[in-house]
């Protein structure tokens, strides 16, 4: 039986204001230990912000973590998925798009989740040594 994107997903997305600094959104994701937090613009999806956006598009390009927002280096508008499509689609929308998470909103675009490509790994191949470092809990 082929299982859907909520059976599989992170709930629960953790958001930033597009105007947060960069400062304070790597500190959110320091203290979530996680690699990307969702942009929301009045409660809407405005895009992505990931830890490699921070080293790319930010610090290497000398901008001051503490003066830019995440809108400014985020990606917008970020392909998303539906909690009641494919596990398949999913995978499919990250190898065609060369993507490594997915936001999951609902029909009326409210975020209710994030899936990962470690998500999908564990789904599809759980004896992989990717899905074993995906699935374990982080050191402390």
């Amino acid at each position: 039986m082929t299982r859907r994107v909520h059976e599989v997903m992170t709930g629960n997305p953790v958001t930033v204001d597009k105007l947060t600094s960069l400062a304070e959104a790597a500190r959110v994701m320091r203290d979530a230990d996680i690699g990307d937090v969702l942009v929301v613009d009045g409660g809407r999806l405005h895009g992505i912000l990931t830890d490699r956006d921070l080293v790319i598009r930010a610090v290497a390009d000398n901008r001051d973590p503490a003066e830019t927002t995440v809108q400014a280096v985020c990606t917008p508008a970020p392909v998303t998925v539906k909690p009641d499509d494919y596990v398949d689609q999913a995978a499919d929308l990250m190898r065609r798009h060369a993507l490594r998470r997915l936001p999951v909103q609902s029909e009326d675009g409210e975020l209710v989740g994030v899936v990962t490509l470690g998500d999908l790994t564990v789904e599809r191949d759980p004896g992989s040594t990717l899905a074993a470092i995906s699935a374990a809990e982080p050191d402390t």
